[in-house]
């Protein structure tokens, strides 16, 4: 089944309407490295960007290598000038084997920012990408939290938990292994959720899609399962839609429509107020010299009705969660 359009067209155009960002330049791409407080054990790097895609590749290398077109802020010129605020600068600081990346792209009036990341492999990974940009992560063992607003979502070769949440875009993810104690969690509000899975692997498995079919190429004695509707009739059988369950779909999209908005505005709102309170602390009326935090992420709304599987995946493991509210949930093996 194909993701119906309107949702994803409308969050764009709020989106757009709201942002009116322009595409990033092709500017110079220059690399930087940093390296972790104590590399003898796993460390964390966090991403909070604006606007802009994000692609990070798990390496044998000890320290993470940052590409982008994106300047790194300096704290005093080659001049022996201090730079109190730049608008087009990303921060990057390790604490406590920490690293944080920080690109809040100097407001909604300006460029997108992509940066191309490689972090050891055991790397804990957390990214939040508040206004739009894919997001790839690939060969990471560590745990992976991904939080985004309007863009796909792709996992490759993964082993450790992972939580990831999108309010507009597909998610795609091919796990290397399941570890025993590490749960995995993907939602999209509007997009489909790809899951591929080793065939030997074992999991206790909810997949759940409002609008959309939940698809699998294991066979009944692989996949156990239990299959839940929004509504029953016929003494508790299952069936075909009616005129008021489309209705209730139509108004779940409606809702959907109306929530993503309301979250694009929030932002918008959010970042503006930052700014606002820049220029004041700093004196200064050019908002084009402020340099705007990124904004907080709005959380999803939750997510009622719809087609619930639940079951056991050659015997029951750790937990995985898959949910949609509009498109398909597909679990199947990895090649």
């Amino acid at each position: 089944m194909k993701t119906t359009r309107l949702l994803p067209f409308l969050l764009a155009t709020a989106v757009l309407a709201v942002a009116g960002l322009p595409a990033a330049s092709a500017d110079e791409v220059e690399t930087s490295t940093i390296k972790f407080s104590n590399p003898s054990q796993p460390g964390t790097l966090k991403l909070s960007v604006t606007n802009g895609d994000i692609d990070i590749r798990g390496t044998d290398a000890a320290e993470i290598s940052i590409r982008t077109s994106v300047k790194q802020h300096q704290e005093r010129r080659k001049d022996g000038m201090r730079v109190l605020s730049s608008s087009s600068s990303y921060t990057l600081v390790e604490k406590d084997n920490v690293v944080t990346l920080n690109y809040g792209s100097g407001g909604w009036h300006g460029a997108s920012g992509d940066f191309t990341i490689e972090v050891p492999r055991t790397t804990k990974i957390v990214v939040t990408n508040a206004m739009g940009g894919d997001v790839k992560v690939h060969e990471i063992g560590g745990d992976i939290e991904i939080k985004s607003l309007n863009g796909e979502v792709k996992l490759d070769d993964i082993s450790g938990g992972a939580l990831v949440e999108t309010m507009n875009g597909e998610i795609h993810v091919t796990m290397k292994a399941l570890a025993a104690d590490k749960p995995l969690s993907f939602t999209s509000m509007n997009g489909e959720v790809r899951l591929r899975v080793p065939a030997d692997a074992k999991a206790n498995v909810r997949l759940r899609s409002q609008n959309g079919a939940i698809l699998t190429d294991f066979d009944e004695k692989e996949l156990v399962t239990t299959t839940a509707s929004l509504r029953k009739r016929d003494g508790g059988r299952n069936s075909g839609p009616t005129s008021e369950m489309n209705a209730e779909i139509s108004a779940a999209v409606r809702d959907a429509v109306r929530v993503g908005v309301e979250a694009t505005r929030e932002a918008a709102r959010a970042a503006r107020e930052a700014m606002r309170e820049a220029r004041e602390e700093m004196g200064n009326d050019d908002d084009g010299d402020i340099a705007i935090p990124v904004p907080p992420m709005p959380p999803l709304p939750p997510m009622t009705g719809g087609k619930i599987v639940t079951g056991t995946l050659n015997g029951g493991g750790p937990e995985i969660l898959v949910s949609t509210m509009n498109g398909d949930v597909t679990l199947q093996k990895a090649n």
